[in-house]
């Protein structure tokens, strides 16, 4: 099993999701959490994808860090 590192933004009145390390994969929420649902199913049906094109599935190489502003 890999571990995807994903970037959830605020989007105006939603939540939108994106995956570093497999480009196009996006999702959408009304809350944070729905969001975070939703790229999970996202990254399956990505990975499944990938997999019936027979096309090189990406290792995850992104890492997520936080750093407090001076």
């Amino acid at each position: 099993m890999s571990r995807y590192a994903i970037v959830i933004e605020r989007a105006g009145a939603n939540y939108s999701a994106f995956v570093p390390d497999l480009p196009g994969c996006v999702a959408t929420g009304a809350t944070r959490a729905e969001a975070e649902r939703s790229i999970r199913d996202a990254i399956a049906l990505h990975l499944e994808g990938l997999r019936a094109d027979s096309a090189v599935i990406p290792e995850p190489t992104s890492t997520v860090a936080t750093v407090d502003a001076p």
